[in-house]
This record gives structure tokens, C-alpha cells and sequence, in this order.
């Protein structure tokens, strides 16, 4: 391994599980103002000297702005470091970071708040070596778990030459370490029924049931679901709201769907699928999240390359079917690589963790990547 990296790996390491036990201690689901803007205050402090910090509006809105630091050097190649202060858990099942055998464990530390920690650790290692890049910057965004507008920064960082994020790592198949440089589209479908109620004790015909009509519907769109199939599309119901009381025909609900494929346009015959009418009750359809999929294995094999020589271990380009905002970034800076973070599990619930041992080696991973960016 190059000398420089580990010795950096190992200074980015010694601060992590300090870094990693403060952000965690925030509780910061999306939307949280208050939780965003003091995780937000961690990060900035945790910056290189001299970093330029900007507070620039969110893709949500109401959520609290997000942070862009930049960095200026003196060489040439301009590299974006990107992660989400964000959380899925809630504040009621919020926990502080708890070191469990070979883990630590809290709301967010794989996803993402961990990997933060690194992005953080990275800028600084590369900070000291201004001759190195012409520009850092990164962006720490407060909304990547729920967004679904338009996303503002991939117009600001257009033109970059390397998006390095820092979601949870992995290691690949044979054991090697493994980035992300694929990633499936991913979409949010929604339908609205609205039907009629009546006693379900003196009229239940005379009522339109929109609980069953969502059900029915929800049943007929995972006909569509074929992950082994040439899209690769999967169709997963994830949440029916319906229903006031328990004596009263549900006259109204949502159905929610989680869609997953190779491109966005597979999303569209499901969309289509979808009734205007079931048993009398009116649906209507929209699609709230509609996120590119990501597909840099051949942009980024060279790069790869080279950083496996610096690291002395291969690094591999792996997929994941999890959505990031890399793949925003990726039809813009071709050269996008994600899944930097540590490696853990669990994500999305309250046992989430990281592997102590994973914060230097993916630590090394990224120092190799972003020096081999910017050759």
C-alpha cells in the first residue's frame, strides 16, 4: 500500500469513532430542522481549515439547507465528495452509538452517517495536499431519504471530473473490497381511491369499499414484478392507508409501491396498469420519486485500477439495488464512484451498525480512489 494513504487511512481511523459517536447522538430524520442544522454544525467543524462553507437551499422544501465547502488547490482536477446527514429511524426509537464486540451500533451509522465520517476524514487527508486537485468540495445534503423533487446539485458540480459517495461499502464477491458503480433506477408509486362510505352494519352495500380496491390493486401490480426478468423490475407494495372507524366502509386510502429496475422507463407499463375504476371506486395514480439508475462500470475501470495498485488490494465495481444520490451525479461526472463508507448493516432500523475494523480499510479505500481520481 502507498505510505502516504495508510498513514492517512490510520489518522482518519484514530478520529472516527468520535466523529461517528457525536453525529450519532443527533437524532435527524428527514425533515427534522432542528436535527439537520446541529448534524450539519458537527460536519462543518469537522472540516479542513480554511474550507469555504456555503449553506445552500435543499431539494425539499422546508427541510434545512444543505452544506457545500469548497477547498481550493493548486493543481489541476476538481473532485466532489457527497453524503446525507438524514436518517430514516425516528426520534422515538433513537439510541446513542453503542460498541457491541466488533461493531458499533446506533441509528445511521451505515447509512449514512458513517461514511460521512469518512468523506469528512478524506477531505481533510487530501486538504494538506493542496498541489494534488484544483478544487474539493463537498456537499452534505438533509434530504436524501425522502426526496422526491428535482435534485438542485448535480447542475452546481456539472462538470466535475470525480463524484466520490460515501455510502455504506461492501466487500465483492471473492472477498475483494467493493465500490458501487451500478444501481438500479428507483421510483415511488402512488394510488389514491376514493369511494363512498355507509354503515357497515345496516349498509354495507350501499358503501364503496376503498380498502379493498386498493387491495385488489396491489395484488394486480406485483403481476408485474420479475427481478430475474430483462429490467430487472421489482414491484413491492410497502404501505395501504385506508379506513376511519371500525363500523364505517373505508371510503377513501392510498396504496404506496417501491419500484426498483435498470432504467425508469420499465416503470411505465405498471403505471399504466393501473384501473381507473375498481368496484365503483375512483383511482387515480401519480409517481412521486423518479430516480435515474446509475451505470459507470466501464467509465470507472481504469480509474479502479489505478486505485488498487496505490491500495495494494483489488477494489472492484460491484452493483446494488439501493437508490443514492450518486446516481444523480452520475449522468453528469461520468466518473461516479459510491459505497466509499464503512461496511455494516441492518440499515433502516434500530440495530444499523458499521465494523469498527471497516472504518480504516474503507478509509484506505477511499484515500486510493480519490488520489487515483486526480493523477
Amino acid at each position: 500500500m502507498d505510505a502516504l494513504i495508510a498513514a492517512e487511512a490510520a489518522e482518519i481511523a484514530a478520529r472516527a469513532e468520535r466523529e461517528l459517536e457525536a453525529l450519532v447522538r443527533i437524532s435527524s430524520p428527514s425533515g427534522d430542522l432542528s436535527g439537520a442544522e446541529e448534524a450539519v454544525a458537527v460536519c462543518a467543524a469537522l472540516l479542513p481549515t480554511g474550507a469555504s462553507v456555503q449553506r445552500v437551499p435543499c431539494s425539499t422544501p422546508g427541510c434545512a439547507p444543505d452544506l457545500v465547502a469548497r477547498i481550493p488547490g493548486a493543481g489541476a482536477g476538481r473532485l466532489l465528495l457527497l453524503g446525507h446527514v438524514d436518517t430514516v429511524i425516528g426520534h422515538d426509537a433513537h439510541a446513542l452509538l453503542r460498541r457491541d464486540r466488533d461493531r458499533l451500533r446506533g441509528p445511521g451509522t451505515a447509512d449514512m452517517k458513517g461514511g460521512v465520517v469518512l468523506a469528512l476524514g478524506v477531505s481533510r487527508a487530501l486538504a494538506t495536499r493542496p498541489e494534488a486537485f484544483a478544487e474539493l468540495a463537498v456537499l452534505l445534503v438533509t434530504d436524501e431519504e425522502w426526496r422526491t423533487s428535482e435534485f438542485h446539485h448535480v447542475r452546481r458540480f456539472a462538470g466535475y471530473d470525480a463524484c466520490l459517495c460515501f455510502e455504506a461499502g461492501q466487500l465483492a464477491p471473492h472477498g475483494e473490497e467493493g465500490v458501487v458503480v451500478k444501481r438500479k433506477a428507483a421510483g415511488t408509486l402512488r394510488v389514491r381511491a376514493t369511494g363512498r362510505a355507509a354503515h357497515s352494519g345496516s349498509a354495507p352495500d350501499d358503501g364503496r369499499n376503498a380498502l379493498l380496491a386498493l387491495a385488489r390493486t396491489a395484488l394486480a401490480l406485483t403481476r408485474h414484478h420479475d427481478p430475474g426478468g430483462p429490467t430487472q423490475l421489482s414491484v413491492v407494495p410497502s404501505v395501504l392507508r385506508a379506513g376511519e372507524a371500525i363500523n364505517v366502509v373505508p371510503p377513501s386510502g392510498e396504496l404506496i409501491c417501491d419500484l426498483r429496475a435498470v432504467c425508469l422507463e420499465a416503470f411505465e407499463p405498471v403505471l399504466a396498469s393501473v384501473a381507473p375504476e375498481d368496484a365503483g371506486v375512483r383511482l387515480e395514480t401519480s409517481m412521486d420519486r423518479r430516480w435515474p439508475g446509475m451505470d459507470a462500470q466501464a467509465a470507472t475501470a481504469s480509474l479502479l485500477a489505478r486505485a488498487s495498485d496505490r491500495l495494494g488490494r483489488p477494489i472492484v465495481g460491484v452493483p446494488r439495488g439501493g437508490a443514492s444520490d450518486a446516481s444523480h451525479f452520475a449522468s453528469a461526472i461520468p466518473l461516479t464512484v459510491d459505497g466509499l463508507g464503512p461496511r455494516g448493516g441492518d440499515a433502516h432500523t434500530p440495530q444499523e451498525f458499521v465494523l469498527t475494523a471497516s472504518l480504516r480499510e474503507r478509509a484506505e479505500v477511499a484515500l486510493a480512489v480519490a488520489a487515483a481520481a486526480l493523477e
